[in-house]
């Protein structure tokens, strides 16, 4: 079975009320349908960085996004997903200001995981920056998993 790292973003996507922005309901819309048809073709994985991110704000949505995700796995921060993450944040690939999203390429990929799931476009599922770091992460030794959308990890028909 394939792995995929879930980011907070498509946890808080999930569980949001639903958007007047056309293109936010858009992908709230898709989110739900991977979570309800998809989701289960995968070992899901968080972390802690996750963990943290998805406590914070209003007590009563963070608690849904918390149930979302109770029994997934937690993968660790490790020494070298931290190190992997320094050296993302030093090369100038993504801002410092983001060490957050820098900490999840990082520890899905030392995991191992396939897939890094997330509607994050600025710093995560990012064409340009995605090539970048995954040239960064093959130098340290490391493969990146794919960064995609919900809506890229959705499957054809003959998958589905």
């Amino acid at each position: 079975m394939e792995s995929v790292y879930i980011e907070t973003t498509v946890i808080s996507y999930l569980v949001s009320r639903p958007s007047r922005d056309i293109l936010i309901a858009a992908h709230q819309q898709v989110t739900n349908e991977w979570w309800e048809n998809r989701r289960q073709k995968f070992e899901c994985f968080i972390s802690q960085v996750v963990i943290d991110e998805i406590q914070a704000g209003d007590f009563q949505v963070a608690k849904k996004r918390l149930h979302e995700v109770k029994n997934f796995q937690v993968l660790e921060a490790t020494y070298e997903a931290e190190h992997l993450t320094r050296e993302i944040i030093a090369a100038g690939v993504i801002p410092e200001k983001a060490v957050g999203d820098a900490a999840h390429i990082a520890i899905a990929t030392v995991n191992e995981m396939d897939y890094l799931l997330t509607w994050n476009c600025r710093h995560l599922a990012n064409a340009q920056l995605i090539r970048r770091v995954s040239v960064l992460c093959n130098k340290k030794g490391f493969n990146m998993p794919v960064i995609c959308t919900p809506e890229e990890l959705m499957g054809g028909y003959a998958n589905a």
